[in-house]
């Protein structure tokens, strides 16, 4: 894989932003973990807490949200590296925002699926 274009413009940052930023990137990684496995997890250790079709677009929502997201952490920590790079303020992102709505989503649709099964 060869290295991004935008590593070889401007000025290196300080090497604790940037290991801050790579930290920030491994913790959206791990996220995207928890909800993959969350979906897997949901799918085959809780088959009764839904019929099936809801179960599994549920499931299948998670999965994508986890795969998102893995996929726009690595946007987001090239588009942060660059701004300190060029001395920019840090871009915003709708990602926290649109995640924040998933998870709390998944939450409470599974809330009550578990008030409903017991």
């Amino acid at each position: 894989m060869r290295e991004p274009a935008w590593r070889k413009t401007g000025i290196t940052p300080d090497y604790r932003f940037s290991l801050a930023n790579e930290r920030t990137f491994l913790a959206w990684i791990r996220t995207s973990l928890a909800l993959i496995a969350g979906a897997l997890a949901i799918d085959q250790l809780a088959p009764e807490i839904a019929p099936a079709p809801v179960r599994i677009v549920l499931c299948v929502i998670l999965a994508f949200l986890g795969a998102g997201l893995a996929v726009l952490s690595y946007h987001r920590w090239g588009l942060m590296e660059a701004a300190m790079r060029h001395n920019r303020e840090l871009p915003f992102s709708w990602l926290m925002l649109v995640m924040t709505i998933g998870v709390a989503a998944a939450a409470l649709v599974f809330a009550v699926l578990i008030l409903v099964v017991r």
